[in-house]
């Protein structure tokens, strides 16, 4: 084992989880912040449209302050999933706060038998890292993501769709609009997609997070500050987390100010340009207006030349 791994952990070979077929069970649980009822019941319609049956773990609507829930009850609720062969995909009804208090208490052992999507992204960043880093299981960085009228997004939804049931590749393109567009360099990679919100791969370093070596970065973020920005990636550089990334993919940074947004792009700039890699911005991946969900976890291709990023699912 070499000073990487040994400080970091190695990253299982690639798993990625059997196909859905219609009829088979979806459970929504709360690893995190309690949702909006009404909200997920949408959702779940959606989702039985698509010819699939959906249940609830039994904690995923409770409220222990700005937790769905106590820790042992989150998790056994999680558990409950993963350990249970008529469930098929895991979907977690929201982010919020809280999947890193019980992140380390995944049934790794089960996952690992019997692999399965956990559809999720924002606080659920941490559960993909875990998952990768013990177990190798690719996920969904996403969701049944609403649109502007209050429904659920359709280009997404069939997206989502395909991804659980067929085998295939997501192509993303970088949107000019975006303020993280303006990062993107030029050259291609390729590499495992490994990621999500920054707050929360900051959250992994040192116990959670995987070894990024030969690895495609996702970045996105919200609520950004520029010094709470420049703090998370310079933590991340300089304790070697980031070490042996291949590229990096940059989604939606939503701003707290926007009129500090250009200050935010340049202060990533800087941090990302030390890694010397290719890198792709301007992605519609995140918590920004109609972002899109993809695979995570899975062999990615970034071209920064044509502003395209190729996930296999």
């Amino acid at each position: 084992m070499d000073m990487a791994q040994a400080r970091f952990g190695h990253r299982p070979a690639m798993v990625i989880p059997r196909k859905l077929k219609p009829g088979d069970r979806i459970r929504f649980v709360s690893p995190a912040s309690t949702p909006d009822r009404d909200e997920i019941v949408a959702r779940v319609r959606i989702l039985e449209e698509l010819g699939f049956q959906v249940d609830f773990g039994a904690h995923a609507f409770d409220r222990n302050g700005f937790l769905a829930g106590t820790d042992d009850d989150r998790i056994d609720d999680l558990n409950c999933a993963l350990r249970d062969p008529a469930i098929r995909a895991v979907f977690a009804t929201r982010g919020g706060k809280g999947a890193y208090r019980i992140a380390d208490r995944l049934d790794f052992d089960a996952i690992s038998r019997d692999p399965k999507p956990l559809v999720g992204f924002s606080d659920i960043t941490i559960l993909h890292l875990m998952l990768l880093r013990q177990c190798g299981i690719a996920g969904i960085h996403g969701a049944l993501f609403g649109d502007d009228d209050g429904g659920v997004d359709l280009q997404n939804r069939d997206a989502l769709a395909r991804m659980l049931v067929e085998t295939g590749n997501m192509v993303i393109a970088s949107r000019s609009d975006e303020p993280t567009a303006g990062l993107t360099t030029r050259g291609r990679a390729r590499g495992v997609l490994v990621g999500g919100n920054l707050d929360l791969i900051v959250t992994a370093a040192g116990w959670s997070l995987p070894d990024m070596t030969g690895a495609i970065l996702l970045l996105e973020a919200s609520d950004c500050y520029p010094g709470r920005v420049d703090r998370a990636l310079t933590m991340l550089r300089k304790a070697g987390h980031l070490d042996g990334a291949v590229g990096v993919a940059v989604g939606q940074f939503v701003m707290a100010e926007p009129s500090r947004g250009r200050l935010i792009i340049d202060i990533v700039r800087g941090h990302l340009e030390a890694l010397g890699v290719p890198v792709l911005g301007g992605l519609p991946i995140g918590h920004g207006k109609h972002p899109v969900s993809l695979p995570i976890g899975t062999m990615a291709d970034l071209d920064a030349d044509s502003g395209i990023l190729t996930t296999e699912y």
